[in-house]
């Protein structure tokens, strides 16, 4: 319903754009989009024409550092610093000097582009390679290397993007002039750019003058970090920058008045950039953001896109440490670029920004917020990212799962900046084409979208996961709106259970006044209160459920909700304190009695759960708990007495049970999880043959189930991992019980894997034939429990997240909705998973006994509820219309915040209970009985009979109440004619 307001933003957003500081209300703004709304996945495609591409950088790549007359650079230089004792072995390749041998294997790169099927190809060129001296005379081997790159590109109908400057500057004019903190610098930066363009501009289309000078300037003259590591302080650093300006300004104009009306190609220079973010929304914090953009992207973006000169924030701040221009060189500088170039992404973020330079805000990596900034800083320009991407482990090899969802997210955003905020984007470039050397991170980490081996001879180029993801997305032109995507209007058969959870009820069991048996006396006359009269009492009356005044409250709340049913669990250890029958808490079993019967009495059907584990001694009693829990096989005996104590005290008011409702299987043994699975089908087996037949009840077990969805869908590696997991978190419970009474044999053969190879010693269990009999089939529907969905990798990236047991890394999409718990919000995971339980088990009845999400206590985030309810409901009704799913049921998680803090679709503050809009919206879903729309055909349901107890009798004697009523009627209208006439024959007597 919000999307007519994300489509005005563009209108809005242009506006009144284009004087510099306008960018400080982009903060503001994007605090005020609609939640969630603005954070959804947005499935569009980009403009027609839009620019694919990928990207690389000579010193990355190219390696050749000795071949066909190349000079030394100052990365070069830098790269062979001692940094290992003398003689001690280098731990891997040396800096870029072999990396991965682009320069010998020109055609191996440009096959790749090919299968990408990019429109684009950003490189750059080695300075040092074509002027190894960093002046004339030029290299004639250098000259024809890049000439037949040039070449080959223009046959694939690749547009080349080439920078002339990428980081490498040759060491000769570092030992010469002292690199760019000399002013001679500008002009040789001009003769080569001249040499370049006049060998190769009539194949070049877009030229970018030099890479992040940012990076350079700070990095290379101020703090030393990156090469050529001169530690000259903030001033050398502004120094560097002021003449990196001036020399990109006069390579633009070279071009603009020598070659640009003959080869009619565009420049610009790339500019890398950070995002920021408040602490907190006050006007001094996004002062401090403005700022911190203002020295790092602005430093060089204000002088070229505005007027010529730093920000004003630069020059308050920095005083003569900044050097000024001169009114002619405001002038010189001004409107230097055809196009804003942007780099955004690992280079940057989160590894080269000084800690100061965030002047105490929080650093972020929002794509889309930064475009819209630069789009309201700069004039509204013509956008080109150049480079952007995110990074993985140097050990990662082809299943890059990390870096896809990354791509995906800031692809996403600026598909967003083009929709929603009417920004110009007109091409995205991913860095890079392959791995390589990663600059101050070395071979720590990769970037590219193709596998090199370093340690190998041919440097052969394998594609990752990520090649497929890029190669579709781009086929596609962005992210298309699928079929399975679109929500489906429809509505749930008669008789479809809707239901709240509630996982243990609010218990007061505190009497009331009426059932003290003692005498009191009013004193009227002093004290004016109710004395005791010692030793005198009346008979004590039986208890009644309007005792409990808890009760009629939550029942009141329940209508409201319209629910048919509602679902909790009993407290096995306060039930029956000691573990046995020897101590039977009867005040709470008169409790659950009045509950449910309550329940009955306005219309709610209710599903009680025998046992549910928790935190303290997993909600055993304490004798049991003491003694192993679960370990011990005496728990086995004691859950069945329980439950038969259950069945004969609640069984007439209770005709829907859980044996055990979401056993966790991350905190089970594989002895706990055998006996428990035992304990089951010992109690289901209890019922249906001493119970069923009188309380015409149902039994099952309720399974948490969760999906897991492979990382990478097109690894084979990751399908299995995501298999596996499924049989240890569901299978483990759900084969013995719903399928063949045994352990899935993906568990059996991983755990005698890895307790061979690994010297593990997990012993799983074996059942007994008469066990398998036992435990098969112990069930009349599936009840699952379901909250979200994880992706899962079988290459180790994150150690934190990398289970070793299960081989298995834990990958996060960051394009996800995230509750404030960080639970991924997915509902088409729980349409998979109907599916995937329908065709490994048929098709058995199922009930999903659990579904909900946190709030944090934020009604701006039970907006975020709202939109899960509706989409897991929706996807529900897609399993049950589109798949043929049995699906009987849906209960959402949880009642109320009293009792489930932040899950509740009640608040609960100041003992009062207020409604939250998620719960109005489900009651509307549960009136509809789905979405029905207007092709949607009517359902006409007959009417449901309130399942009392105490109108079981009537119901099952309906033939004697026939005759009763008519002897009954017969006997009055008998005695009416009799009536009649006697009053007639007195009449007429009279």
């Amino acid at each position: 319903p919000l999307l007519p307001v994300l489509l005005l933003v563009p209108l809005l957003g242009r506006l009144g754009r284009g004087a510099p500081g306008q960018g400080a209300g982009t903060w503001s703004r994007f605090a005020r989009l609609p939640y969630p709304q603005d954070q959804l996945f947005l499935h569009d495609t980009f403009p027609d024409g839009f620019l694919w591409g990928a990207g690389s950088a000579a010193y990355q790549t190219e390696g050749g550092w000795r071949q066909g007359g190349k000079g030394a650079s100052v990365w070069d230089t830098f790269a062979h610093r001692p940094a290992t004792p003398p003689g001690a072995a280098p731990p891997g390749p040396v800096g870029g000097d072999v990396a991965s041998d682009s320069y010998n294997n020109l055609y191996r790169d440009v096959e790749g582009l090919r299968r990408l099927g990019v429109s684009h190809y950003r490189f750059s060129l080695s300075w040092s390679r074509l002027m190894p001296n960093g002046t004339a005379p030029a290299n004639p081997a250098g000259l024809a290397h890049y000439r037949r790159l040039l070449l080959r590109l223009q046959e694939l109908g690749v547009e080349p993007v080439v920078t002339l400057y990428h980081w490498d500057l040759p060491q000769a004019l570092q030992d010469a002039f002292g690199g760019w903190a000399s002013p001679v610098l500008p002009q040789l930066f001009h003769d080569y750019a001249e040499l370049c363009f006049r060998h190769f501009g009539g194949h070049v289309r877009y030229w970018l003058t030099m890479d992040n000078p940012y990076v350079v300037a700070w990095h290379g003259y101020a703090t030393g970090r990156l090469p050529p590591g001169v530690q000259g302080g903030p001033r050398l650093g502004y120094l560097a920058g002021h003449h990196l300006l001036q020399a990109h300004a006069k390579v633009w104009h070279l071009y603009n008045d020598r070659f640009r009306p003959t080869q009619r190609g565009k420049v610009s220079i790339a500019l890398g950039s950070h995002w920021i973010k408040p602490q907190r929304m006050t006007e001094k914090n996004i002062k401090e953001c403005q700022k911190s953009l203002d020295f790092v992207l602005g430093w060089f973006a204000k002088p070229i896109f505005i007027d010529g000169d730093y920000p004003e924030s630069m020059k308050s701040n920095l005083s003569s440490l900044l050097p000024e221009f001169s009114e002619v060189e405001k002038e010189y500088i001004k409107g230097t670029a055809d196009f804003f170039a942007l780099s955004f992404g690992a280079t940057l973020s989160f590894q080269l920004l000084d800690s100061h330079m965030k002047f105490q805000q929080l650093e972020s990596i929002s794509l889309r917020q930064l475009l819209y900034w630069i789009s309201n800083e700069y004039n509204n320009p013509q956008i080109f990212i150049v480079e952007n991407s995110w990074f993985v482990s140097g050990t990662t090899k082809r299943d890059d799962a990390k870096y896809i969802y990354y791509l995906k997210k800031f692809i996403m955003e600026t598909l967003k900046a083009i929709r929603y905020d009417g920004v110009h984007v007109f091409g995205y470039t991913v860095w890079s084409l392959l791995d390589g050397f990663e600059w101050h991170r070395g071979y720590s980490i990769r970037r590219g979208l193709f596998y090199v081996d370093f340690q190998s001879h041919d440097k052969k180029l394998m594609p990752k996961s990520s090649v497929l993801f890029y190669q579709k997305l781009i086929e596609k032109n962005g992210f298309p709106p699928l079929p399975e995507n679109q929500p489906i209007e429809g509505i749930f058969p008669c008789g479809f259970a809707w239901g709240v959870v509630d996982n243990y009820i609010q218990v007061d069991t505190t009497p009331t006044q009426f059932l003290d048996s003692s005498v009191y006396v009013w004193d009227v006359h002093q004290t004016k209160k109710l004395i005791k009269v010692d030793g005198v009492y009346t008979s004590k009356r039986k208890r009644h459920c309007v005792d409990f005044a808890a009760i009629r409250l939550q029942m009141s709340l329940l209508q409201e909700m319209h629910v048919t049913h509602f679902h909790f669990s009993l407290k096995w250890s306060l039930i029956l304190p000691l573990g046995n029958l020897s101590l039977i808490n009867h005040t709470l079993v008169h409790y659950y009695q009045c509950f449910a019967s309550e329940l009955l009495r306005v219309n709610i059907t209710p599903v009680v759960a025998l046992w549910q584990p928790m935190i303290d001694n997993q909600e055993l009693p304490v004798s049991l708990a003491k003694y192993g829990g679960w370990e011990n096989t005496e728990t086995i005996q004691a859950f069945v007495e329980y439950a038969r104590f259950c069945f004969t005290s609640l069984g007439d008011h209770v005709k829907f049970w859980i044996t055990m409702n979401e056993p966790s299987v991350k905190n089970l043994t594989y002895t706990a999880g055998h006996n428990l699975l035992k304990a089951h089908a010992k109690v289901w087996h209890l019922y249906d043959e001493e119970f069923r037949r009188t309380q015409k009840g149902k039994i099952s077990i309720a399974l948490q189930a969760d999906w897991v969805e492979p990382a990478c869908p097109f690894s084979r590696n990751d399908q299995e991992v995501a298999d596996r997991i499924l049989e240890f978190d569901i299978g483990w419970l759900a084969e013995p019980i719903f399928g063949n009474g045994d352990y899935p044999e993906v568990m059996r053969a991983w755990l005698q894997r890895i307790n061979s190879v690994d010297l593990y010693n997990f012993h799983l269990p074996y059942f007994s034939e008469d066990e398998k009999k036992l435990i098969r089939g112990s069930f009349d529907f599936f009840a699952l429990s379901h909250y979200t969905t994880t992706l899962v990798g079988s290459e180790k990236e994150d150690a934190v997240k990398y289970d070793h047991y299960l081989e298995v890394q834990m990958i996060n999409d960051i394009t996800w909705l995230h509750s404030p718990s960080r639970a991924a919000v997915v509902p088409w995971g729980l349409r998979k998973l109907l599916m995937w339980v329908k065709s490994k088990y048929g098709d058995v009845p199922i009930y999903v006994m659990a579904n909900g999400i946190d709030d944090g206590q934020n009604m701006v985030h039970d907006k975020l509820r709202v939109y899960y309810i509706q989409n897991y409901i929706n996807e529900a009704l897609k399993a049950y219309t589109l798949d043929a799913v049995n699906l009987k049921g849906y209960f959402v998680y949880s009642f109320n915040d009293k009792t489930a803090p932040k899950y509740g679709l009640y608040s609960y503050t100041a003992n009062q209970y207020e409604p939250k809009p998620s719960m109005k919206h489900y009651r509307e879903i549960i009136d509809n009985n789905g979405f029905p729309g207007p092709e949607t055909p009517e359902l006409l349901c007959p009417e449901e009979v309130a399942s009392c107890a105490e109108c079981h009798f009537f119901r099952t004697r309906k033939s004697l109440l026939a005759f009763i009523s008519f002897i009954f009627v017969a006997f009055i209208v008998t005695i009416v004619f009799i009536t009649y006439y006697s009053k007639r024959v007195e009449r007429r007597y009279k």
